[in-house]
């Protein structure tokens, strides 16, 4: 049975609509008006074997805060939807990989427990379409707030915030799919026997 959610978010700042099939192939349909946001979400995409349909619009011409950080949350609610039952899930997952002069690591835990530890330094810069370099922390907090994901993210090397943030989005989608990944065991993976 697919892992399916759909989540609809519509407020005085952003209207969102978004459907995610965990177990996909990595197809994607994603039109945000932000394009590297469209980038790193296809990448983030292609890389975990999910299906993602995103469409959103928002008060971009204020910032772009608004809309990433909703998308955030409306992704997060898709993903705790998807994974609800944690039944024979891998649960863990982890992976280093480069991008040209960057290297980043993603671990994650799909414990039931929200934290993100958030060591990417980079500069400051207004990327494509007006995406602040700054609001990729506050993307996956959201994420995560609504997810009840542990997820750690940490840059080991790199100068270029474009190579940077399409690795960790990139890094992200494989460690979610390896921890999503169903092992064929029907069992909760705890001790507690509860996630």
């Amino acid at each position: 049975m697919e892992r399916k959610a759909k989540i609809e978010r519509r407020t005085k700042e952003t209207d969102i609509i978004l459907e995610l099939n965990m177990d996909g192939e990595g197809n994607s349909d994603i039109k945000t008006t932000i394009p590297f946001v469209d980038h790193v979400l296809e990448s983030f995409t292609c890389h975990g074997k999910f299906n993602l349909y995103i469409k959103a619009s928002g008060d971009t011409y204020v910032e772009s805060h608004h809309l990433v950080e909703d998308i955030g949350i409306c992704l997060g609610k898709a993903i705790s939807e998807c994974l609800e039952e944690k039944k024979g899930i891998n649960r863990f997952g982890y992976v280093t990989i480069p991008m040209d002069e960057a290297e980043v690591s993603v671990s994650l835990d799909i414990g039931g427990r929200a934290f993100l530890s958030y060591r990417v330094e980079m500069e400051y810069e207004v990327l494509e379409g007006g995406l602040e370099t700054s609001i990729i922390e506050d993307f996956f907090q959201a994420l995560v707030s609504n997810s009840f994901i542990n997820l750690h993210i940490t840059k080991n090397c790199g100068i270029a915030s474009h190579h940077i943030i399409e690795a960790v989005f990139k890094a992200f989608g494989m460690a979610l799919r390896q921890a999503s990944r169903i092992t064929g065991d029907v069992s909760i993976p705890s001790t507690k026997g509860l996630i």
